[in-house]
């Protein structure tokens, strides 16, 4: 199985051809390719590549299927015997985008 791992919004991901993938936020509209230079790892066949920290020349393509929302999540404070409560939503932005 071919597979790299590319770094993008400061976070590390395994992606392989084909593969639809949720990363952080990208300004790009929906049908654009992405790419992503970032590459920390490389696997084709038996051969592997390790850049330090980044591979020199290796380019990655995507296509951006959307933008999106993710679900909300529940921030909720609470100090007991003081009458403290807080509760607030937060949704994450994201683009999911299809690895060529």
């Amino acid at each position: 199985m071919d597979f790299s791992i590319i770094e993008t919004g400061g976070k590390q991901y395994r992606v392989s051809a084909g593969q639809n993938l949720k990363v952080e936020k990208l300004e790009a509209e929906a049908g654009s390719v992405l790419v992503f230079d970032k590459v920390l790892l490389k696997k084709v066949g038996d051969s592997v590549k390790i850049g330090q920290p980044y591979l020199e020349g290796e380019k990655l393509e995507a296509s951006v299927v959307t933008q999106g929302r993710g679900e909300k999540k529940i921030v909720f404070r609470f100090h007991s015997k003081t009458r403290y409560r807080k509760k607030k939503g937060h949704r994450q932005d994201y683009t999911e985008v299809r690895v060529v």
